[in-house]
């Protein structure tokens, strides 16, 4: 792995950083807690001027066709100032799902308008009580002549109420992976959006279908290949939220480490007391640890290699990291830390919801046991579709009498010189 980034890297992120010190402080961030629109469209036009929306976008379609390295860097940068926006939702995601299977016409409609900020698009995939496989998809989708009907309901959609388009996963058929990803207007009659309060405070929505007909054209990529499409985008998706927690788990401990700096105790400060020294200690190491692995993921997926068991491990590790900093953190700032005028909680709230959000930490554990234990192997699944690492059935083996396994182990250790066999001994 590179560890080394190059000038324009470097100039990429110096800009974001540039571009969050300037429109997205904290203050914005409180600003937009719990805001019906969800994000600062301030920093939204500023970011589709400098291109930074379409960054990891098709360059032939207004993007920058840069690839998950420089996306990590972007992400890194945004975590770390909690700045507000959809980009995971609308570029990432959303046009990352035109740009691998939508159509050339999709494209060409959609992807110029998500890389310059004009159209935002999000989303709408989990439901409630679901999980995050592809049983998990439960909203019907029913053939209606050149439409399909649906009805249903998702919850956690991000800023829904300012989407132009919501990207929809719907159940076609029985099978496991009879899912189909379907572009949805959320304006169509039966469609209806309530909002949600989440514990980030970040803007969702429950959306709620009731006989909403969808065209056949507004279908991305070939029937029943939604969940393919989804799962291969969100293994290159939770990499560049694993880099953006690692970025909020960065400032969560410099900010830390200055408090125990300046604030004193005893006459000393708090960074002199052994045990705080030692929190801090182990956190840096956490922290750094968990940055070369995400950049090993990004730059592993950069290349085109596979990313199974990378991808998952880079945010289920980056994720905890987040959680773990700031959860030492709000112990060190003591019960100030607890209070909503303190910085530290935006950072220890976010931290959790994102360890919560686009696959769980049990999710990402049990795709990172699948590509360890199962060395490729298909996945094995129980009744209800979760994957299971418990030993198959074995078939019933006859039962063998005594002599018969006295002459085998004889036998057996004869191979390896240390006894008679068991003829000789009889």
């Amino acid at each position: 792995m590179d560890l080394d980034f190059s000038q324009e890297q470097d100039m990429l992120r110096e800009t974001v950083q540039r571009l969050c010190s300037e429109s997205a402080p904290l203050a914005v961030v409180r600003k937009m807690e719990d805001d019906p629109s969800g994000f600062s469209e301030q920093l939204w036009r500023q970011m589709g001027e400098l291109g930074l929306i379409g960054l990891t976008l098709p360059e032939e379609y207004g993007g920058a066709g840069q690839s998950s390295v420089e996306g990590a860097i972007l992400y890194e940068e945004l975590g770390r100032s909690l700045a507000p926006c959809p980009h995971f939702a609308s570029a990432v995601m959303s046009g990352g799902a035109l740009a691998l299977a939508g159509s050339d016409a999709q494209k060409q409609m959609w992807l110029p308008q998500i890389a310059s900020g004009a159209a935002v698009f999000t989303p709408a995939w989990l439901e409630p009580q679901r999980g995050f496989g592809p049983q998990g998809v439960q909203l019907s989708a029913v053939r209606d002549g050149e439409h399909l009907r649906l009805n249903g309901s998702k919850r956690h959609v991000a800023c829904a109420a300012a989407a132009t388009r919501l990207l929809v996963l719907a159940r076609t058929g029985n099978g496991e992976h009879d899912v189909d990803l379907l572009l949805v207007d959320p304006k169509s009659p039966g469609v209806e959006i309530t909002q949600q309060y989440a514990l980030a405070a970040d803007t969702q929505y429950k959306v709620a279908f009731k006989d909403v007909r969808v065209p056949l054209a507004d279908r991305i990529g070939a029937a029943q290949s939604g969940w393919s499409t989804w799962n291969t985008l969100m293994h290159d998706g939770i990499i560049l939220l694993a880099a953006q927690a690692i970025g909020g788990a960065q400032r969560a401990l410099e900010m830390t480490v200055q408090y125990a700096k300046e604030r004193e105790q005893f006459d000393k400060p708090l960074g002199a007391f052994q045990a705080i020294a030692h929190y801090l200690a182990d956190a840096s190491a956490a922290v750094d640890g968990g940055t070369t692995l995400v950049y090993e993921a990004a730059w592993t997926r950069a290349l085109g290699r596979p990313v199974d068991r990378l991808a998952p491990m880079a945010k289920l590790f980056a994720c905890q990291t987040f959680r773990d900093v700031t959860a030492m953190a709000q112990q060190v700032y003591g019960g100030m830390g607890f209070t909503i005028e303190c910085d530290i909680q935006l950072y220890f709230r976010r931290a959790k919801q994102l360890q919560l959000s686009w696959w769980d930490t049990r999710y990402l554990e049990e795709l990172v046991a699948s590509a360890v234990l199962d060395a490729g192997q298909p996945p094995r699944l129980t009744e209800d579709g979760r994957k299971t690492f418990k030993t198959p059935p074995q078939p019933v083996r006859a039962v063998r009498s005594r002599t018969e396994l006295a002459k085998d182990l004889a036998e057996h250790a004869n191979q390896r010189g240390r006894c008679k066999t068991y003829a000789e001994m009889h």
